[in-house]
């Protein structure tokens, strides 16, 4: 005789899409630009065909992150013409903001589909 367990997922986390955009490249891939601090700036990353259906109650999770190292090559926070041929003293700490109100806040746009 089988028994069926019921399983209880409490916080699983499932990744289901994922991208990176260098910031040196918000402006167009063809010349990398420092990105000025202290100065709010609009991206908007396509997650190209990705489609997930969402059951009501769920929630989600965005993280923004200034690196993804080890899983991708490591980003020096400091503009370099070439990141690959950064030194040691290019690696310096960097702090990301998420804006909560106002004209800035930070937002993102998901369809509902009936």
């Amino acid at each position: 005789m089988t028994r069926k367990r019921k399983t209880h997922m409490g916080g699983f986390e499932l990744i289901i899409a994922d991208e990176i955009l260098r910031a040196r490249f918000g402006n167009g891939f063809e010349e990398a630009q420092p990105v000025p601090s202290g100065k709010i700036l609009h991206y908007s990353i396509d997650l190209h065909t990705n489609a997930h259906a969402f059951r009501k109650g769920r929630r989600i999770m965005v993280q923004v992150q200034s690196t993804w190292f080890p899983v991708y090559d490591r980003n020096p926070q400091k503009f370099v013409p070439d990141i690959y041929e950064a030194h040691a003293s290019d690696y310096v700490s960097a702090t990301q903001r998420i804006y909560r109100g106002g004209s800035s806040a930070s937002a993102i746009a998901l369809p509902v589909v009936k």
